[in-house]
């Protein structure tokens, strides 16, 4: 993997914040409490729901801001970042009030989503911890949390296994994959949450398959490391 660190508590405002970097690619993440939910959640519970960009120095040449209608990536990306973290929030603990999280790419250099979900996992943690504060609940965030949710990039360049795809990588993989994981909180053994896959170059057989999940579970394991040691 490339070197991977969480700064907790970038930003002031929000419940959460987390500033993650895999490499070169950096994601600010930010999770905030609103006291509102969707008509279809009244009476049922809390709700949780993400947004994603890119910052126009994310990339080069110049990525334009997303107007009105946001690229169809982007909304790809979004709804990915929410599912994750639905996994691992019950969010029917949590009353009528929505974790809105806000996942903006400073800088892109492949891993994007999963250094999103990984870092945005960390700022919901924070925000559930001042949610049970004003909830009176003594367990904190563990009083919300189903368990730890991270993610990796996984692919086959030049034929061999390779984890954490930098954007040369990732841009001439035979095959792209990326993995999201949910371990239970303090560790164990984690649980695939969602697996998408794509042979980009043609078909691959099961038993690299089989190498891919390997990986990236062995890599998810790192991950599920690093996030309590930025939370400790």
């Amino acid at each position: 993997m490339r070197q991977i660190t969480f700064q907790r508590g970038f930003q002031a405002k929000p419940a959460g914040s987390c500033l993650v970097s895999f490499g070169r690619t950096r994601v600010l993440c930010s999770a905030s409490i609103e006291n509102e939910v969707p008509q279809y959640r009244r009476g049922k519970g809390g709700w949780l729901t993400a947004e994603y960009a890119m910052m126009p120095g994310s990339t080069s040449p110049r990525k334009k801001r997303d107007g009105i209608k946001q690229d169809g990536r982007s909304v790809e990306i979004q709804r990915l970042i929410g599912r994750a973290l639905r996994a691992a929030v019950d969010i029917d603990k949590m009353g009528e009030v929505t974790i809105a999280i806000d996942c903006d790419v400073i800088d892109a250099d492949g891993g994007t989503r999963t250094a999103a979900i990984t870092g945005a996992w960390i700022a919901v943690h924070d925000a559930l911890a001042e949610l049970a504060s004003r909830q009176k609940q003594k367990a904190g965030a563990a009083h919300y949390l189903l368990g730890q949710v991270a993610a990796m990039s996984v692919g086959i360049v030049k034929g061999q296994v390779e984890v954490d795809l930098d954007y040369a990588k990732d841009s001439t993989a035979e095959v792209d994959m990326n993995l999201i994981m949910r371990c239970p909180l303090g560790g164990g053994a984690g649980d695939f949450v969602e697996v998408q896959g794509t042979g980009e170059h043609g078909v691959f057989p099961r038993a690299k398959l089989d190498e891919l999940l390997a990986a990236g579970s062995s890599a998810i394991d790192e991950l599920f490391r690093l996030q309590r040691a930025a939370l400790a």
